[in-house]
């Protein structure tokens, strides 16, 4: 077979020859990027760069001083009431704690209320974009990191891609580019096949590269990291998708074209929508983020300006400057507060911003998707890496020359997470606090002289309006985005129509304050466990649709059950109007089995869209890329390269052997004498195996990696007969 030669990104190949994917090269030459890594101890501001076209530069004030004196305002009001709620008589030190309590919660509350009020006018007003890319100047790469992913999903996601990307007319521009992390030996292997099948599929015009990472050190930030020091130096800018990425070509464009009509932009962050999602409880996260989300996201960008924040996806990044400013150093002591940094988006957008790079939202462009997870308890499990990035970002927010805004978004951050226990503080005080009522003997003799004896009182009447209040501003955002799309015809007729758009926002809303309180505990729960000094790992996310076994949800939520039984219990003996007010907490924590079952079947998702109900507008008029990923994701899942053993496909196909040989990084030198352990294991057993089928049974998945890393082993393997020899 001809080889065709390696071409450099944007040059095609000798089209005169017989293409063979399997025969060309996996990357392109490397062009390589220095990424020093920084500080947050030292920063000069002498180090900032001046803006190209400072009169875009444009602070906000106006909005910001909405947002945060609203937010203040209505705090110091909520304050203020609630003080006068617990001052009737004198008042106790349980008292001011959760008068404190509820200031915290409040304030949390009021922020995101009035950013949601900007948000909705800034909607409401809002044309949108206009007009078509006709040109672009610079070469973009669009990069996949995957990290033990369903290749099917992942591979037709970026294949829809790139066919909407070339669909614009401006293909040439742009390299598509997977970087692994993998560590499962079949699914590295399914990398390969599904690699080069794409490949071929495409011809030798296909500008789609693969690299496979030995170690995955620093996971996804190191990853990519990995990729713009070997590789950044061919591109201008870059554009990070995630595993379930999913975005139109006219949406990455503009993209391209933004950051290319604006010098000073260093990252450029789309909205992305969920998509493709049908269990009960992915359905009422994909309605939510459809319906409220660009309300909250305008309002979010429209203060933040060009001091934004990055979500690690979706987004288009200047190469160069990201090399320059955002390696990231390790913090000191071990995990969850040390070690390297876990969330490394808000990093890198702090860092990029120090350096006088802007990094913005544009909520507006349409086309850019992903995916959630399928159930409540794949969310508790990716919410818990959240979270300790989150609270790891509190030895961060203080680094030198970070601006305002950024430490704004650490802060958010962290408040995000606190919040919930910041929540059950509140709850239990209240309780200790009607408890104290209902059955504390009366201080007779206090520091004060009075002819009577001292009991916590409330005032009522008071109590009830500031928990109107509460409500109100806490489900206003929701109110603003269902409005818009009620407004909106199209989005109107596409989601199902208004009834059924008021009906699944009364689901959303009834269903989120059932689901609030188990979220509460778990989220407590992982706060509690970072403190304590508990590491999180980084296992795969599971995207598929699927429920969880019984068993499992049982094991998970028995403790919730049994808290909420006996909160329930302890508020009815204690007074009817505390078990009353605090009924939501108590039925979603004594349903909270059956809830999470509920949350992962697809049946209920699937009975909810056929009656259209919880329906988005992505639903009732599908975008084209959605359903032509949905269409190769059905063609690759055909091939079966997800159920193969990647042992065995690696036996059988010699072509595929030598590309993956070809595809292995040079191996480090050994020094005479130094033997590992999984290796030597894994040859004794090769050498001893008879046939393929002894090989696949005996060696274990790090044994498996250990094969596939080393091309004398992989001969090894490859020498093995299909059959045991007739005797």
């Amino acid at each position: 077979m001809d080889v065709v030669t390696a071409t450099r990104p944007g040059e095609a190949a000798d089209e005169t020859q017989p293409y063979d994917a399997s025969q060309d090269p996996a990357t392109p030459p490397e062009s390589r990027l220095v990424m020093p890594v920084q500080s947050f101890r030292r920063w000069k501001a002498s180090d900032r760069r001046t803006p190209i076209a400072p009169r875009d530069w444009k602070t906000p004030r106006l909005k910001r001083l909405f947002v945060f004196g609203g937010g203040l305002a209505l705090t110091a009001y909520g304050a203020w009431e609630m003080y006068h709620v617990v001052s009737v008589s004198r008042t106790t030190s349980l008292q001011y704690a959760l008068l404190v309590l509820f200031t915290v919660n409040f304030s949390w509350i009021a922020l995101a209320f009035t950013s949601a009020v900007l948000g909705f006018f800034g909607l409401l007003f809002n044309k949108g974009p206009s007009g078509r890319v006709e040109s672009l100047t610079h070469r973009t790469v669009v990069v996949m990191p995957i990290y033990n992913e369903s290749t099917a999903r992942t591979f037709a996601a970026l294949c829809a891609i790139r066919e909407s990307v070339e669909a614009t007319g401006l293909g040439s521009h742009f390299d598509y580019f997977i970087v692994s992390d993998t560590t499962n030996p079949d699914v590295w292997v399914a990398e390969e096949r599904a690699f080069l099948a794409l490949r071929q599929r495409l011809g030798p015009d296909a500008r789609v590269y693969y690299r496979h990472r030995p170690k995955n050190h620093h996971r996804k930030a190191g990853n990519i990291a990995d990729f713009v020091t070997r590789w950044g130096g061919h591109y201008e800018q870059m554009l990070v998708l995630d595993a379930d990425s999913l975005m139109t070509g006219t949406c990455i464009v503009r993209l391209a074209a933004a950051m290319e009509a604006d010098p000073d932009a260093g990252i450029i962050q789309s909205l992305p929508l969920i998509i493709n999602r049908n269990t009960f409880f992915a359905r009422l996260q994909q309605f939510a983020a459809r319906v409220y989300g660009p309300v909250i996201a305008t309002g979010l960008a429209m203060w933040s300006g060009r001091d934004g924040n990055y979500w690690g996806h979706n987004a288009i990044i200047r190469t160069k400057a990201f090399a320059d400013h955002c390696g990231l150093p390790d913090l000191k002591g071990k995990p969850p507060f040390g070690g390297h940094v876990l969330s490394h988006d808000f990093v890198e957008a702090a860092l990029i911003r120090r350096a006088g790079w802007s990094v913005y939202m544009l909520p507006d462009l349409t086309g850019s998707y992903e995916e959630s997870p399928p159930s409540l308890i794949d969310v508790s499990v990716r919410d818990r890496r959240w979270c300790q990035g989150n609270l790891q970002h509190s030895r961060i927010i203080g680094a030198k020359g970070f601006v305002l805004p950024t430490r704004q978004h650490f802060a958010t951050g962290i408040m995000g997470y606190l919040a919930s226990p910041f929540w059950l503080m509140q709850l239990v005080v209240g309780i200790l606090i009607v408890l104290q009522v209902s059955y504390a003997r009366p201080e007779y003799f206090t520091q004060e002289f009075t002819l009577f004896p001292i009991w916590p009182r409330f005032d009522p009447e008071r109590a009830l309006n500031l928990f109107a209040l509460t409500m109100a501003i806490l489900l206003a955002p929701k109110l603003f985005g269902l409005l818009l799309t009620l407004f909106n015809g199209k989005l109107r007729r596409a989601g199902g129509g208004a009834i059924r758009l008021v009906i699944s926002a009364l689901i959303e809303v009834l269903f989120s304050a059932f689901f609030a309180p188990i979220m509460m505990l778990i989220q407590s729960g992982s706060v509690f466990q970072i403190l304590l000094g508990r590491d999180t790992g980084w296992n795969p996310q599971r995207r598929d649709d699927g429920s969880i076994p019984l068993k499992d949800i049982i094991r998970r939520h028995r403790t919730h059950t049994v808290l909420g039984v006996v909160t329930g219990i302890s508020a009815f003996l204690i007074a009817t109007s505390l078990f009353a007010w605090m009924s939501p907490t108590i039925v979603g924590l004594v349903l909270a089995i059956p809830l999470s079952w509920a949350s992962g079947q697809l049946a209920i998702g699937l009975w909810l869209k056929r009656h259209k109900l919880l329906v988005t507008p992505e639903e009732g008029d599908p975008p084209a890329v959605a359903l032509r990923a949905n269409a190769l994701q059905a063609e690759f899942d055909a091939a079966g390269f997800d159920e193969a053993d990647g042992l065995r496909a690696l036996h059988a196909d010699p072509s595929l052997r030598e590309a993956h040989e070809a595809m292995l990084p040079e191996a480090a030198p050994r020094h005479r004498g130094e033997i590992e352990p999984d290796r030597a294991v894994a040859q004794a057993k090769l050498v001893d195996a008879e046939t393929i089928d002894d090989a696949a049974v005996w060696l274990k998945p790090k044994e498996r990696m250990v094969v596939l890393h080393d091309r004398a082993l992989v001969s090894l393997l490859a020498s093995l007969p299909e059959t045991r020899p007739a005797p």
